[in-house]
């Protein structure tokens, strides 16, 4: 397999390089409310400025219909954004790779950044279509893909510019790939996983990666119901996949069978309804009313599973424990983020997603070793699978 080429290796000067990065950011009455995004994307800009390049920036924001512009799609609160955080001219192109984007590439001078429209404005762009890619390498003489979180896409800008332009890896993408890949093929042991969110379905794949993987798998969200009711309990009206029942048996027989500790909620808070406000109570997994739902895990749970992570010497974290975005039911994520931040000793890594969201809410982000920007492409990367993203730059 061949190396990825690096953005410290490219000689630039005067060049025009074209840049995937993901400005997907949220956007509230024209102004960008979270730059997380914009800002991990800044080390390699800023090494291409510094190189003397030319640098056209592309990315997609939200999901437009894919029939043209969309006012409310614009990257323009994007690129105001960035102009605030760099030292040097950002213009904002018209539309993608029309007149206007080809006319602005064209009068683009050494450190100056020209940001093109919504990719995803041209519906050729999903499509991978091979002249959208064309068009796009046609505006630049290189091409940097820094986008992780949407490297599992093989789309016109991700992977099909790669077949018409020199590729190079930015210092996100690389980060990314090494860190995670870096994490499942030698970790330190202890090595404990985390699972959380809402369904065994989505996670089938990383959960048998990571029973392959490490000592031990701690199981949270709205799919450690289904593995209860596996195991003969019955859960009320919490959160169930009934055709995933017998799955979610076999994969605990083989975690025991591969000597992989598996650890359950023991106890959850228990809701009337799915409401901020829902009258609520803690109980044992074995007496969860018939008319209520599980909607956290309880004080011994908490106890159980951050016994585990303080023995951890490796700790990868997908999915929250409960529904932290109700107060009422955060407990127990927020002691998950405070117990994988209160080991120092471990090499934490966060896999994106909702997980990201709340070590962000609880202000921890800063004491995790690694935060991954890509929750799809994440948990790709952790399954084993290959992405079409970072592929594309090992031609």
């Amino acid at each position: 397999m061949s190396e990825i080429k690096k953005v410290d290796s490219i000689e630039c000067q005067g060049k025009k390089v074209i840049v995937r990065v993901d400005f997907n950011v949220p956007v509230k009455d024209g102004k960008v409310t979270d730059d997380t995004r914009i800002r991990r994307a800044l080390p390699t800009i800023k090494t291409l400025l510094d190189k003397g390049a030319k640098v056209i920036l592309m990315s997609h924001l939200g999901r437009p219909s894919g029939e043209g512009f969309e006012s409310d799609f614009s990257l323009e609160p994007a690129s105001k954004r960035l102009a605030e955080l760099v030292d040097t001219k950002v213009i904002q192109a018209d539309d993608i790779c029309g007149e206007d984007a080809k006319a602005k590439a064209d009068a683009l001078q050494p450190g100056e950044i020209l940001v093109l429209q919504n990719l995803r404005f041209d519906k050729r762009e999903k499509k991978n279509d091979p002249e959208f890619a064309k068009e796009l390498a046609s505006l630049a003489d290189l091409y940097v893909n820094d986008a992780f979180g949407t490297a599992h896409r093989a789309h016109a800008s991700t992977a099909g510019v790669a077949d018409y332009l020199p590729a190079y890896g930015g210092y996100l993408i690389l980060n990314e790939v090494e860190t995670l890949g870096g994490m499942l093929e030698n970790p330190k042991r202890p090595f404990c996983a985390i699972l959380g969110g809402a369904k065994v379905s989505d996670k089938i794949k990383v959960i048998n990666s990571l029973i392959d993987k490490c000592d031990t798998l701690i199981i949270g969200g709205g799919m450690a119901y289904t593995f209860l009711v596996s195991q003969g309990k019955t859960v009320g009206k919490s959160i169930l996949e009934e055709d995933w029942v017998d799955k979610a048996g076999e994969m605990l027989e083989k975690a025991a069978s591969k000597g992989v500790k598996v650890l359950l909620p023991v106890d959850v808070v228990v809701a009337d309804e799915f409401a901020a406000d829902a009258n609520h109570k803690q109980v044992s997994v074995d007496e969860i009313p018939d008319d209520m739902e599980a909607l956290d895990i309880g004080d011994e749970t908490v106890k159980l599973f951050s016994a585990a992570i303080a023995e951890s010497k490796t700790i990868f974290w997908n999915g929250p424990c409960g529904v932290f975005e109700f107060e009422a039911f955060a407990k127990g994520t927020k002691a998950i983020c405070e117990a994988v931040a209160a080991n120092r000793d471990a090499d934490s890594i966060i896999g994106g997603g909702d997980s990201v969201a709340a070590v962000n809410k609880y202000g921890l982000a800063d004491q995790m070793t690694f935060v991954s920007t890509g929750g799809g492409a994440s948990m790709e990367l952790v399954q084993g699978e290959k992405l079409p993203g970072v592929e594309a730059l090992r031609r």
